[in-house]
């Protein structure tokens, strides 16, 4: 039997966030139902829009933001079944790398007496990064999405801020 899958079946895509996630009855706001506990496996059934409707392992299922479900990670295609494609965060990287050297490369002038700060405000105006690195996981900030991806090595995986869900539109 695979690890993921419990006895009775249940094969979770994914958990609940470390503070827990709010539940709504339907994917509209109105009627909020019990929160989901802490880093419990879920499954995700349906995504309208950023809601996602999700299965608990005893057969309760609600509707939750879902974008700030943390997927688990998926075992390898069967044999014969074409690869799943992920986003690559080296083109990521790197524009990180450019953004940083650019606002290093400014910062260097204004400390050498070679810029003043109107032009460095200037220089490094739009300039926005954001990396965490621990260990073999980073998180990086997309300025062009205006978003959060957590990248394992292999693949990155957008990450949603706690925010109301918008849209009811199948996607």
């Amino acid at each position: 039997m695979d690890p993921m899958t419990t006895a009775d079946g249940f094969r979770p895509t994914h958990v609940v966030p470390p503070d827990g996630l709010p539940t709504w009855s339907a994917p509209d706001g109105a009627t909020p139902t019990e929160p989901l506990d802490p880093l419990l496996p879920v499954r995700l059934l349906d995504r309208r829009g950023d809601w996602g409707r999700v299965l608990c392992a005893n057969g309760w299922a609600a509707w939750v933001d879902g974008r700030l479900l943390v997927p688990l990670p998926q075992g390898p295609p069967a044999a014969g079944a074409p690869l799943a494609r992920t986003d690559d965060a080296r083109d990521l990287l790197a524009r990180i790398e450019d953004t940083l050297g650019r606002y290093r490369r400014a910062a260097d002038e204004v400390a050498a007496g070679r810029m003043d700060g109107e032009t460095f405000r200037r220089t490094t105006n739009g300039l926005r990064v954001g990396v965490v690195v621990d260990g073999g996981s980073v998180w990086v900030y997309d300025a062009e999405r205006d978003g959060w991806l957590y990248c394992d090595g292999t693949a990155a995986t957008p990450f949603a801020e706690p925010a109301a869900p918008s849209g009811s539109e199948d996607r």
